[in-house]
C-alpha cells in the first residue's frame, strides 16, 4: 500500500469505522488532532526480551491455546506510557492478541518477536487548515 492512499484509507477508517469508538461528528472536527506513526527498521529479535523500552515497538506472533496463529503489536511509546516493564508488555500483548489461558515462561519463550522503530508526526485541525491556505 502506498503511504498517501494508506493514510487516506486509515484516516477514514479511524474516524468513522473503528468499533471501539463512536464515529466523529462534524462538530468535533475543529477540536481534533491527528498523529501518524511511520513504522521502520523492522528486525527479527533473538528472543522475547531482545528489545528496548521506549525505543522499539514490538510485534509478536504466537500460537493460541486453541492452536491458531495469533499476532499483536504495540508502538514504541505504549509500554512506557503505561508504566510497564518488558514482561508486563509481552503479557499485555498476549492478551491483546486473544490469549486467554495462563501465561507461562515457556509460552513467552515460544514467541516470535519482531522489533521496529517509528517516527511520529502530529498536527491539529488548525495546523491542517493553515497549511491548506
Amino acid at each position: 500500500m502506498h503511504l498517501h492512499s494508506g493514510l487516506r484509507e486509515y484516516a477514514i477508517t479511524s474516524a468513522l469505522r473503528d468499533s471501539r469508538f463512536s464515529p466523529i461528528t462534524r462538530e468535533e472536527v475543529p477540536r481534533l488532532s491527528v498523529s501518524v506513526s511511520i513504522l521502520q527498521h523492522f528486525e527479527e529479535a533473538e528472543h522475547y526480551l531482545d528489545w528496548k523500552l521506549g525505543k522499539h515497538g514490538i510485534r509478536i506472533e504466537f500460537v493460541s491455546e486453541r492452536g491458531s496463529k495469533r499476532t499483536a503489536t504495540y508502538l514504541p511509546q505504549v509500554a512506557t506510557e503505561q508504566g510497564w516493564d518488558q514482561i508486563q508488555t509481552i503479557d499485555s500483548l498476549l492478551r491483546k492478541g486473544g490469549y486467554k489461558a495462563a501465561i507461562t515462561a515457556d509460552l513467552r519463550r515460544s514467541i516470535k518477536l519482531t522489533r521496529y522503530q517509528s517516527e511520529e508526526v502530529s498536527a491539529s485541525y488548525t495546523d491542517y487548515v493553515n497549511r491548506r491556505c
